[in-house]
């Protein structure tokens, strides 16, 4: 009975969705909406897990080499400013070494390329204590295994916050990236990419359109950047968040502690729909209205991909 129940609200709350989606579609015939939403509101990293969310665990690329990963960077809390609302919360610590430090990323799964990308963030130009100034990078991205050097068939699609600067720049700001491959060592890159030098401190809501040949990228309703076809993305991706440092970019000879903190609220995928900021607005506010947490009508790859959340 719990199964039929959980069924006959997903399709309740997609159908509701379907007047939403449909006025995005430029041919004026019902659509059957295909979304990804999650309210954040759960108790504990097992639960989140229970939705199709990674928590990564793997020593890796990209950060301070030999960092640690896991579920303790993770935190389900209360929304302090806003009732009967629950956040999830990333946390990034470091004393200046490899083994006093700890990075957090979650990912789902990989299967989301065209369409609409949303998340609410609240980036952080502090630490919540110690020292300031480490190069910490604060995200909502999709990426693609890199499976060789310069692998044609990469793709990723990023917004990063950096407040205290990082990767040869000292300002802060933030970026949004689109990317054609890489090669990791030696550096090189085919990206397009914009930077917003000034602080991005609180909520914010970012918003990817992925379209027609075109990547459109909006913060808080407002057009941020627009990239062309050489950086269009080329195969299935998954959707993530992650809070990390730049690799030999924490503060040098200091030994105190500090710790870092990201927060999400929710985030939102329309599967081969575009939806302009207000309409993933209206989409969201529908789905909470519902009193839906959880929505994942999404379909898997086909055939099946590997969802990894080391990269």
């Amino acid at each position: 009975m719990r199964l039929k129940f959980k069924a006959m609200a997903i399709a309740t709350v997609t159908f509701g969705l379907a007047s939403v989606l449909a006025n995005a579609a430029e041919k004026k015939q019902p659509a059957t909406p295909a979304v990804l939403f999650d309210d954040f509101s759960y108790a504990d990293a097992s639960a989140l897990s229970t939705n199709g969310w990674i928590i990564r665990d793997k020593v890796g690329y990209p950060g301070v080499e030999g960092a640690k990963w896991g579920a303790e960077s993770l935190a389900f809390l209360d929304d302090p400013e806003k009732k009967n609302n629950r956040l999830i919360r990333m946390m990034a610590r470091t004393d200046g070494t490899a083994g006093g430090t700890r990075q957090a990323q979650i990912c789902h799964a990989r299967k989301y390329l065209e369409g609409t990308y949303a998340a609410r963030v609240r980036f952080t130009d502090e630490p919540v204590s110690g020292p300031d100034g480490d190069a910490i990078v604060q995200t909502f991205y999709t990426i693609s295994p890199l499976r060789h050097a310069f692998d044609p068939d990469y793709s990723e699609l990023d917004w990063e916050y950096l407040p205290n600067g990082g990767w040869g720049e000292a300002r802060g700001r933030m970026y949004a990236t689109s990317w054609q491959t890489v090669q990791i060592e030696p550096w090189s890159a085919h990206r397009a990419h914009h930077e917003d030098f000034r602080s991005f401190n609180g909520w914010h809501t970012l918003v990817i359109q992925v379209s027609d040949g075109r990547i459109r990228y909006y913060m808080d309703g407002k057009p941020f950047v627009v990239h062309d076809k050489r950086v269009y993305p080329v195969v299935p991706m998954s959707v993530n968040f992650n809070l990390w440092f730049v690799n030999q970019g924490t503060l040098p000879n200091n030994s105190t502690p500090r710790e870092y903190h990201q927060d999400v609220d929710w985030v939102f995928h329309a599967k081969d729909k575009v939806l302009s900021p207000k309409q993933v607005d209206a989409a969201v506010r529908k789905l909470r209205t519902s009193g839906a947490k959880h929505v994942d009508t999404v379909p898997a790859a086909e055939p099946p991909l590997p969802s990894n959340c080391d990269f």
